[in-house]
């Protein structure tokens, strides 16, 4: 849980709820804290998706999951907590 309080969700309307459709964790039927957060700004939102959706498109090299990996080591190494 983050330090920063931002809108849950289910509060969102206007631009963020048109943006909940794209940022929301559909296996969990959520939104991540770190994306909720950007609720505070909707233009960081969209582009924070944009970002991560770029670096996380397949190449020839590195498929989706291997991505996922390489995240999830950086994140740890640099001791964040999601």
């Amino acid at each position: 849980m983050p330090w920063i309080e931002a809108p849950h969700e289910d509060d969102w309307d206007d631009e963020l709820a048109e943006l909940k459709s794209d940022v929301i964790d559909r296996q969990h039927q959520r939104v991540d804290w770190i994306m909720r957060i950007h609720a505070l700004d909707p233009g960081s939102m969209r582009a924070h998706d944009a970002l991560y959706r770029q670096a996380m498109r397949s190449t020839a090299t590195l498929r989706k999951v291997e991505r996922e990996l390489i995240a999830l080591v950086v994140s740890d190494i640099n001791g964040c907590h999601y």
